[in-house]
């Protein structure tokens, strides 16, 4: 079963210098990435950055696409209004068919706010307490979402073939 999980960070570069701790698992097979990207949202800034990571050891599993779309989700939508959210409210409805459903969204809007950063990881296999731990010492606040192979299956299938973006 493949896993999504969010580490919200109480500092802008958090996520960013959480890299390599996460590269460190992987290494000692603690985790295996499928995919991953960071937020960044420096302090006075009307939106964040995001940088798409991919599998850390080569093209990511999603692709841009996905990330892109959950990045709009859950950080352009409330900046665009009510007219543009209605518009994509479609497409919060399929992602919940793959375990992202509107309280995921609402918990990471919530989380990831000015002067924050977050690391979202797709992985296979985690080691979720073993993982956690190391993640903990960083100050990072846990939200996860557990998504079954059907639901991978879906998301890789949806995804997996767009090209991609250097930023929101």
């Amino acid at each position: 079963m493949s896993s999504l999980t969010v580490w919200a960070f109480p500092t802008a570069d958090g996520a960013e210098n959480a890299l390599a701790l996460l590269e460190r698992l992987q290494k000692q097979q603690l985790i295996k990435i499928a995919d991953a990207a960071y937020v960044t949202w420096p302090e006075g800034r009307k939106k964040p950055k995001t940088k798409d990571l991919g599998s850390l050891t080569g093209a990511g599993a999603l692709g841009g696409g996905f990330w892109g779309l959950l990045f709009g989700l859950i950080f352009l939508v409330p900046l665009l209004g009510m007219a543009v959210g209605a518009a994509i409210g479609a497409l919060t409805g399929s992602l919940s068919r793959v375990g992202i459903d509107d309280d995921f969204i609402a918990t990471v809007r919530a989380k990831v706010t000015p002067g924050t950063s977050a690391l979202f990881v797709m992985a296979d296999g985690a080691v979720l307490d073993r993982v956690a731990e190391p993640f903990k010492e960083t100050g990072a606040a846990l939200v996860t979402t557990n998504l079954t192979d059907e639901e991978e299956a879906r998301l890789r299938a949806a995804f997996g073939e767009f090209a991609l973006p250097e930023r929101l």
